[in-house]
C-alpha cells in the first residue's frame, strides 16, 4: 500500500498515513491536485501557512516502465494565483516508488528563522535543522547533503530565490548525474517551499522495499510493448531526432515555421537561429568532450539531455534544453550558446524557472534597462536576481511583475505566467492550450505542436483558427491522465502515432494495481483531474476573461506569414467545457 507523509512546519511533527480512499487511485498530477482542492483554502494567500506544498509520484514510479520517472509538484501558485503542478524529471520519483511513498505534503510554516529538511529513507521520515544551509546556492547545497548521505540520494532543494520567496523561484532535483539540474521551474513553487522553511528533501531508496506488482508478468508484456513504441517512433527512437540533437532540435524547425519567438514576441523568426540551434548544440559539445547524449532522468531510454561544457571542458550545465535556450537566447536577441549556458546555470543554482525568468529579461530588456543581445547585461540581471537587489526581486517576481515595474504593455503572460517557446499567432493549437489550461500559460499541459508543426498524431493547420479548440481538448485531457502516471510528456509523440503504445498505458496500470481500466478510463481519469483544477480556480475568483492571450497577439500580425491569433473567445471558452 503506498503512504502519504504530512509534515507539519509548524508544530515539527510527521505523520506517515494510508493513502485516505479519495486519494487511494491518484499519482503525480492527479494527487498534487486532488490534495491542493480538497485541503487547501481557495482564496488563501499563496505564501501563508493555510497552503500546502505536495510532492507526488506518479502511479508507475519505481517500475520498470520506460521514462516513467516525472515527479509531480502543487501547490496554490504565486505566481498565477491558481491552482498549480510543476512537472520535472530526475532521479528523485523513481525512489518514491520504490520507498512505496505516494507523495509528501507540506503543511503550516515554519517558525521565523527556522530552516529545515527532510531525510526519507527505509527507516521512515527525520525533519533535520538546516539552518547551516540558510543562503546556499543548491550546487553547493547538493554537494554538502550527497556528503552526509552518499552521491546516490535524491535531493528536491530550493536555493536562494525560493528562500527570498520569489514568484519565478524554481525547486530542483538532482539528475542522474548527481547534479541539482532539473527544474519544476512554472508557477513558483520553490517559493511556497521557502515560504514553508523546507530548504531540501532527501530521498535514499538503499533497501528500498521496492514496487508490487497486482500481476506482474501482465505489466511486464504490456511495459515491453511501451518500450518498444518509443524505439520505433522516428523522434523518440535510437539515434533519432531527441536523442541525436535533444529538445534543441526544434529550434531551427520552429523558426523555420515562423512561430520562434523573437525579441520578446515581436518576431517569429531568429537571425541567429543558427548559432543556438540543435545540430550547433550538439556539434560544439561534442567538439569540446562533452556529452551531447545523457539521461537525465530515471528510467529514460529516449535520452535527449546533455552535458554542456566549457571552452575548457568544464563541466557548465545540464542540460541545456530548448525551451531555456529560446527563453534566454532567441527571446532576448542573443545567439551566444556559451552566454546561455551560463545563464542556465547561475538559474539552476540561485533556483529559478530559466521561462519565467528569461521572459522577464526580455520584458525588461523591451523597456531599456539592458539592449536585446548584450549575453553579459542578461547575466549581470540574474545575478541580480540571486543577490535580492530591487531590480532582482522585480525580476524574480516574473514577466507579468517587470512588465508593471517599467510600463511595459507588450507582456507575453496568461494568468500571469509567461508563454513558453512557440507563438500563438503561428502555431494556434499551443496558442489555445496557453489561453484555456488551468495552469497558466504552459505548453506541456497540451502539446498542440506535435500535431501542428511535426505531423505527429494527424496535422492540423497552424495557421488556421479551425480544429485548434478541439485538438488543444483532446492533448489537454490526454496529458493529465500522462502526469499522473508520471510519464514523460515525449511519449505523447509516439503513442499518438502508435496505437499498441498508448493501449499499453492502462494495461501497465492494471499489471501494477490489479485494475481494469480500458483507455477510454484514462482519457476520463484526465478529465476529472481538469474538472477538479478547474473548480478550485473558480473558487479562487478565475473568470472566462482569465482564459485569454494578451490583445497584442489578436492585433499585431507576426511575419513572415502575417499572421494574428484567431481562435474565437466562444470556441475558447468551449475547450474545457465538458
Amino acid at each position: 500500500m503506498r503512504k502519504l507523509i504530512r509534515v507539519d512546519m509548524t508544530e515539527g511533527k510527521i505523520q506517515v498515513e494510508e493513502l485516505a480512499p479519495e486519494y487511494a487511485a491518484l499519482g503525480g498530477r492527479g494527487l498534487t491536485s486532488g490534495i491542493v482542492a480538497s485541503e487547501v483554502p481557495p482564496l488563501c494567500h499563496p505564501l501563508d501557512p493555510s497552503n500546502k506544498l505536495v510532492v507526488a509520484a506518479g502511479l508507475l514510479a519505481g517500475t520498470t516502465c520506460a521514462n516513467s520517472g516525472r515527479l509531480s509538484i502543487g501547490a496554490k501558485s504565486p505566481l498565477t494565483g491558481g491552482i498549480k503542478e510543476s512537472n520535472v524529471g530526475g532521479n528523485v520519483a523513481i525512489k518514491l516508488g520504490k520507498l512505496r511513498i505516494a507523495g509528501m505534503v507540506l503543511e503550516g510554516q515554519a517558525p521565523e528563522g527556522k530552516l529545515f529538511y527532510l531525510l526519507v529513507n527505509k527507516d521512515g521520515v527525520q525533519l533535520q535543522p538546516a539552518n547551516e544551509f540558510k543562503g546556499l546556492k543548491n550546487y553547493d547545497l547538493a554537494s554538502k547533503l550527497q556528503d552526509k548521505y552518499g552521491k546516490k540520494v535524491g535531493i528536491v532543494s530550493i536555493g536562494p530565490a525560493g528562500e527570498m520567496k520569489f514568484s519565478a523561484a524554481s525547486i530542483a532535483v538532482t539528475s542522474t548525474n548527481g547534479t541539482p539540474s532539473r527544474h519544476a521551474g512554472r508557477g513558483g513553487m520553490g517559493a511556497v517551499m521557502g515560504s514553508k522553511g523546507m530548504k531540501a528533501i532527501v530521498v535514499d531508496d538503499k533497501e528500498a522495499p521496492g514496487v508490487t506488482y497486482a500481476d506482474k508478468e501482465a505489466f511486464k508484456e504490456a511495459a515491453g510493448v511501451f518500450r518498444d513504441a518509443l524505439r520505433e517512433h522516428p523522434v523518440t527512437k535510437p539515434g533519432g531526432g531527441l536523442a541525436v540533437y535533444g529538445t534543441n532540435v526544434l529550434a531551427s524547425i520552429i523558426n523555420e515555421a515562423g512561430g520562434y519567438p523573437t525579441r520578446n514576441f515581436t518576431e517569429g523568426q531568429f537571425e541567429g537561429v543558427a548559432k543556438i540551434s540543435g545540430e550547433t548544440l550538439h556539434d560544439v559539445i561534442k567538439e569540446r568532450g562533452g556529452n551531447p547524449t545523457h539521461s537525465g532522468c530515471s528510467t529514460c531510454i529516449i535520452q535527449c539531455s546533455n552535458e554542456y561544457v566549457d571552452k575548457d571542458k568544464n563541466y557548465v550545465t545540464s542540460a541545456l534544453e530548448y525551451e531555456t535556450i529560446w527563453a534566454n537566447g532567441a527571446n532576448c536577441g542573443i545567439d551566444d550558446l556559451d552566454a546561455i549556458a551560463e545563464i542556465d546555470r547561475l538559474c539552476d543554482d540561485y533556483g529559478l524557472d530559466t521561462i519565467e525568468t528569461g521572459c522577464a529579461v526580455a520584458v525588461a530588456m523591451h523597456a531599456g534597462v539592458k539592449a536585446f543581445g548584450d549575453g553579459a547585461g542578461a547575466i549581470e540581471l540574474i545575478h541580480e536576481i540571486g543577490k535580492g537587489t530591487p531590480l532582482g526581486r522585480i525580476l524574480g517576481s516574473g514577466t507579468a511583475v517587470t512588465g508593471q515595474a517599467y510600463g511595459v504593455s507588450h507582456v507575453p503572460v496568461v494568468k500571469r505566467q509567461s508563454l513558453p517557446a512557440y507563438d500563438p499567432r503561428a502555431v494556434k493549437g499551443i496558442g489555445v492550450t496557453y489561453a484555456t489550461t488551468t495552469m497558466g500559460a504552459d505548453h506541456t499541459a497540451g502539446y498542440a505542436v506535435a500535431t501542428n508543426i511535426l505531423k505527429v498524431g494527424g496535422f492540423v493547420d497552424p495557421l488556421k483558427p479551425e480544429g485548434q479548440a478541439d485538438l488543444s481538448r483532446n492533448l489537454q485531457i490526454a496529458t493529465a491522465g500522462v502526469d499522473a502516471a508520471g510519464l514523460c510528456v515525449f511519449v505523447a509523440f509516439a503513442v499518438l502515432d502508435i496505437p499498441s503504445g498508448l493501449e499499453a498505458i492502462p494495461q501497465m496500470l492494471n499489471g501494477q494495481y490489479g485494475w481494469n481500466l480500458t483507455l477510454d478510463d484514462v482519457m476520463e481519469y484526465g478529465k476529472q483531474i481538469i474538472k477538479t483544477e478547474l473548480e478550485f480556480n473558480k473558487a479562487a475568483g478565475f473568470t472566462p476573461s482569465d482564459d485569454r492571450l494578451p490583445e497584442f497577439f489578436s492585433k499585431e500580425p507576426l511575419a513572415p506569414h502575417n499572421v494574428v491569433f484567431d481562435v474565437s473567445d466562444e470556441e475558447l471558452d468551449t475547450v474545457l467545457d465538458f
